[in-house]
């Protein structure tokens, strides 16, 4: 069966770099994308800092400190808005605090490709396909004490990125993921000339099994991809001047627990059949047998390898580790402004960026937008592209200690 995807165009805007063989890639990249402008603005940050509606995505144990009883929001965000004006990530979510102590939350992720038109010639009807991807995930949170809370997550994920021609009756690509994270929200503390609150957080994200889009390779692995499971760490603080006036500062770094693709080793091959793999020219570089001991390794297992198993040692498991700086200035939790700073090595992805944000709150309904900058020369697919969510908080309030 002949099948064609559409997987590189999404995958390799994100990770594209110059004949790097090391570049960790994976499926549905969408779900590492910030689908909300608060993150967004904060240089894709949110797994230690305040909590809000956006939590699901970066640390739904967050959900357990919310202030609001009840939240929704809806996040636009149009991708490669310089090459087409069609594909674009959308997100809707819903969180409930069932008590003091606990909450739910759940949201919809989807990444639409647009419309792609097939021809067999120029005069012929166009097959018009809409490639997507989508998640569906829910959540539920708890404090474990007056300053802890943990979290457990669950995803589905499908991919319908294939296009179907004639004669083909191609499923999408399915999955599954979970997530467990953990925050840390101190009281708040009394210095000399202001007071103050710190913040930490982990998530394990979409730890699940391999994605699969070619059913002839699922028993060698072949047609399969690592989910993009990462670790996310972070820490921030609050300078609380007054009662009005607010500046919270935080930093995060992320793990993507991926085994690292390997660097091929030459393996000598009896090419002419002479029995003699001396001989000039007889040897492999060992593309296939590396590719395909890549493939064959699991997910669990791969979780594990991701941490140790880069060939230039610990140095190079260093440049796998992104991180970002990020600051936000909030009046009277009505007006916000946004900057932060995101880095990923050069051999790595080379994704490197500044961001800028703003939200604007009245009564039960909050805007935020955001806006990023890229410092890489490496081109970003979000370069030049205004991010929006729109959130509405409702319910009683609940005091934040």
């Amino acid at each position: 069966m002949k099948k064609i995807s559409l997987l590189f165009i999404f995958l390799f805007t994100i990770s594209l770099v110059k004949a790097q063989d090391r570049v960790i890639t994976t499926g549905v990249p969408f779900l590492l994308v910030a689908a909300d402008a608060r993150a967004a603005g904060l240089a894709d940050q949110g797994v230690a800092t305040s909590a809000d509606v956006f939590s699901q995505q970066w640390n739904p144990a967050k959900y357990a400190f919310s202030i609001d009883q009840q939240g929704l929001s809806v996040s636009y965000t149009p991708y490669l808005t310089s090459l087409v004006n069609d594909i674009s990530l959308s997100q809707l979510t819903y969180y409930n605090k069932i008590d003091e102590r606990s909450a739910f939350a759940g949201s919809i992720r989807y990444f639409s490709i647009g419309d792609i038109e097939l021809r067999t010639d120029l005069d012929s009807q166009p097959n018009v396909v809409k490639p997507s991807e989508f998640a569906i995930d829910g959540s539920y949170s708890l404090q474990l004490s007056p300053v802890f809370s943990m979290a457990v997550g669950a995803r589905f994920i499908s991919s319908n990125l294939a296009i179907t021609t004639e004669g083909q009756s191609l499923e999408a690509a399915k999955s599954f993921a979970f997530d467990v994270a953990g925050f840390y929200q101190s009281e708040e503390i009394a210095y000399q000339d202001f007071n103050g609150r710190w913040r930490a957080g982990f998530n394990f994200q979409n730890m699940g099994p391999k994605i699969n889009y070619d059913l002839s390779g699922i028993d060698d692995g072949s047609g399969s991809n690592f989910l993009p499971a990462n670790l996310r760490l972070g820490a921030g603080f609050d300078f609380i001047l007054d009662d009005y006036n607010k500046v919270a500062v935080s930093a995060e770094i992320t793990k993507l627990l991926v085994p690292t693709p390997q660097i091929p080793v030459p393996t000598a091959t009896d090419i002419n059949g002479d029995g003699d793999t001396t001989d000039p020219g007889e040897t492999s570089d060992g593309v296939q047998e590396a590719n395909n001991e890549y493939n064959s390794i699991g997910w669990v297992p791969g979780i594990f390898q991701s941490f140790g198993d880069a060939p230039d040692g610990f140095s190079e498991e260093l440049k796998e580790i992104t991180y970002s700086l990020a600051g936000e200035y909030t009046y009277q939790d009505s007006f916000s402004m946004r900057a932060g700073y995101y880095h990923q090595s050069p051999d790595k992805g080379a994704v490197r960026f500044f961001s800028l944000g703003a939200g604007f709150k009245y009564n039960v309904i909050k805007v935020d937008v955001s806006y990023l900058f890229s410092t890489s020369k490496v081109n970003n697919p979000l370069e030049n592209t205004l991010r929006f969510s729109l959130t509405f908080n409702f319910g009683e309030k609940y005091e934040e200690y």
